[in-house]
């Protein structure tokens, strides 16, 4: 090899050295892997799993429902409330949050009361809609019902979502007993042009176990007809005043974080 030519090589081969021992190095260096900033906030837990934490937007702590209103006329909420416990009210309808929110974690408490007459889904039936997009039974819900050896159609019973997805079990307590929700909702988003740009995802579990899994949502929920989306910004979270004859459910422990 010519001599001049092989110099004119060394840097490079001395170049390609040193990056192969830069690649090498990271492998066998645990600092290479470290990340220190940004640091995330701080949160202090409650002092139970079912407590708010410190950054939470608490929406019932059993002592009135400022943070209501009706969903029809957005006038103040007129459920029944009575020893830390919300008791819905059939005859003044569904009650939605002042506030709206996109995506957020929210916690909520409910019970059937013990002695529940009816079947399938004239028992104990209600529900919270995670986005409230009208008056009526209008949004994205989750149902809420007495399953606890009820037989109904299964993406209407507890903790589907409702017409959409059957729960992955059913894990209800019986009647008389304190049931709790903790849902991760993922908001969908829509273009300029009312466009969607992606869709809801929620994931719930109920009394501490796992039900719906990251489910992806093909719209709002119907009664009667297929899912489909339409377009909103931010929306209240709303609890449903069913008309259906049985004994009414009662709320408490409402808390929720936005997470956007």
């Amino acid at each position: 090899m010519n001599q001049r030519f092989a110099f004119a090589l060394l840097p490079l081969a001395v170049a390609a050295g040193v990056a192969s021992a830069q690649d090498a190095s990271p492998a066998g260096d645990p600092k290479a892997t470290e990340q220190w900033t940004p640091v995330p906030p701080v949160v202090t837990p409650g002092r139970s799993d079912a407590a708010p934490p410190s950054d939470a937007v608490v929406l019932f702590d059993g002592r009135n429902l400022d943070q209501w209103e009706a969903s029809k006329d957005h006038s103040p909420a007129r459920w029944k409330v009575h020893d830390g416990v919300a008791t819905v009210d059939k005859a003044t309808g569904n009650i939605q949050t002042r506030r709206r929110f996109r995506s957020y974690q929210l916690h909520l408490e409910w019970r059937v009361p013990e002695g529940i007459t009816g079947d399938g889904q004239a028992r104990g039936n209600s529900g919270v809609f995670l986005a409230s997009t009208g008056p009526g039974d209008e949004g994205y819900e989750i149902q809420i019902l007495d399953s606890y050896r009820n037989t109904t159609y299964v993406n209407g019973q507890a903790a589907s979502v409702y017409k959409q997805a059957p729960p992955l079990v059913n894990a209800m307590r019986p009647p008389g007993q304190w049931q709790s929700y903790d849902i991760i909702w993922t908001a969908p988003a829509f273009g300029a042009d009312g466009a969607l740009k992606s869709p809801a995802y929620v994931t719930v579990l109920q009394n501490g176990v796992l039900v719906q899994d990251h489910v992806r949502l093909a719209g709002e929920t119907f009664y009667i007809g297929k899912p489909k989306y339409k377009p909103y910004d931010r929306a209240p979270i709303k609890l449903q005043a069913h008309g259906d004859p049985s004994q009414p459910i009662s709320f408490r422990n409402i808390w929720v974080r936005p997470l956007d």
